[in-house]
């Protein structure tokens, strides 16, 4: 099995001075027996986040083909089409920036989001190729042929940020998404959030472009995103935490397998996702390895991430 853990590591200030005291006992005794392996990802600006490109590469994709996320979460029922995801968004308008909040703190129950699904199909006619659907409250997706091959910012660079950094170049997509705001403003169904004392969904993000036709994610697969929560926030000392407990869960079980090479593992930055693989040691080699501390290691390859 491969194990993927994302938001491993940040840049924030706050982020990397608890990452210096974290202790990972587990993932320190992982880092014994496994050496640095390919690196993927480009830098804090990459519309892809680390994780994403692991995943790309992992099924295939070229090294600059978008990773089709959208196709990939509807799985067998994506077939060859070109999907994105159209995620509800409530964006705050400040002075200086326009920040996107966190739609999950939007709260859509399921007919209210069906709702919001059905003022927006008019964006999205069938006769033009395209298709709308309904996953889930709050998890919405498109199809049409133009989507193909289109690079987005994917949700997790924009929640919490300036939105003008991350709006899609693509020039459809950018005109989508106006014109869902236009339809958005005013509309009754935020007329009657407001006056419930919650936000409007007065924006929506296209992202995760692509087909995954013939660029399936491989069996085996795990990706753990336990330590999202506290990194979205930046909840730092809670992040710290859920590394901890990350750390005891799923880590120190895999060891064995880790050491014997029936196991990968794979940790993601804010920058650069990072594959591990076994490296051959002699038994003297070994047993100095497991005597001699190694604390420290495991904050100093994540700072590098």
């Amino acid at each position: 099995m491969h194990l993927v853990i994302p938001y491993a590591s940040a840049m924030d200030p706050q982020a990397q001075a608890v990452l210096a005291d974290l202790r990972l006992p587990a993932l320190e005794r992982a880092l014994a027996d496994l050496a640095p392996g390919p690196r993927y990802g480009d830098d804090e600006y990459s519309p892809a986040l680390p994780q994403e490109r692991l995943l790309a590469a992992l099924a295939g994709l070229p090294g600059d083909a978008p990773p089709p996320l959208a196709a990939w979460a509807l799985g067998s029922s994506a077939g060859a089409r070109a999907w994105a995801r159209l995620t509800p968004l409530h964006c705050d308008v400040g002075s200086d920036q326009v920040t996107a909040l966190d739609p999950a703190e939007l709260g859509l129950g399921a007919d209210s989001s069906r709702a919001f699904v059905d003022a927006l199909a008019p964006l999205f006619p069938e006769e033009e190729g395209w298709a709308l659907q309904h996953l889930a409250p709050g998890q919405w997706f498109v199809a049409h042929e133009q989507l193909q091959g289109l690079e987005t910012a994917s949700l997790d660079r924009v929640i919490h940020r300036n939105v003008d950094a991350w709006l899609p170049e693509p020039r459809q997509l950018l005109r989508l998404q106006m014109e869902a705001q236009m339809t958005l403003h005013g509309h009754p169904l935020n007329a009657a959030r407001e006056q419930a004392g919650q936000r409007p969904v007065n924006s929506v993000w296209i992202w995760g472009c692509g087909s995954a036709a013939g660029h399936a994610l491989p069996t085996g697969l795990e990706v753990d995103n336990q330590l999202r929560a506290a990194w979205i926030t930046g909840d730092w000392t809670a992040w710290a935490e859920a590394w901890r407990e990350l750390d005891a869960r799923r880590i120190a079980p895999l060891l064995p397998a880790l050491a014997a090479g029936t196991a990968t593992l794979s940790l993601a930055g804010e920058r650069q996702a990072l594959t591990l693989h076994p490296q051959p040691r002699g038994v003297v080699q070994r047993l100095w390895q497991q005597l001699r501390p190694c604390r420290g290691q495991a904050a100093r390859l994540l700072e590098s991430l």
